[in-house]
C-alpha cells in the first residue's frame, strides 16, 4: 500500500520561527550548527533537525569543511520560492483590485 504525501512546501517550512531565524543568520554567509546554535535559544540537536529539514526541502546547503559540515543557502532555490511568493501576491493583489473595481460598480 503506497501512502500518498503533499509535496514538501517550503513556505510551511519557513513558517516555523526557528527555521526563519537559521535563514535569516544564514543570509549573512555560511556557518556551522555551531555558530547557529550560538546564536539561538534552541539547542544544538534542535538547530540540527531544523536544518535537516530545510536541506531536505533544498532551502539550505551543506560542505564538509574539514571536521565542520558548514551551511549557506541555495541561492537559486530561494529565488525560484522569492519568485512563487511574488507571483502570489501579484495574483492576490490584482484580484482584490479586480473585486473592488466590481463592488463599485455593483457588480459584486
Amino acid at each position: 500500500m503506497f501512502v500518498t504525501t503533499y509535496p514538501l512546501d517550503a513556505w510551511a517550512l519557513l513558517g516555523d520561527g526557528s527555521r526563519r531565524s537559521i535563514i535569516e543568520r544564514l543570509s549573512e554567509g555560511p556557518c556551522t550548527v555551531t555558530e547557529l546554535a550560538g546564536a539561538m535559544p534552541i539547542s544544538r540537536p534542535a538547530v540540527s533537525q531544523h536544518l535537516k529539514v530545510l536541506r531536505d526541502a533544498g532551502i539550505v546547503q551543506d560542505a564538509q569543511q574539514g571536521r565542520n559540515r558548514v551551511y549557506s543557502i541555495d541561492v537559486q532555490r530561494l529565488a525560484r520560492y522569492r519568485r512563487q511568493l511574488d507571483q502570489f501576491w501579484s495574483d492576490a493583489l490584482g484580484n482584490l483590485a479586480a473585486a473592488s473595481t466590481d463592488e463599485e460598480r455593483g457588480i459584486g
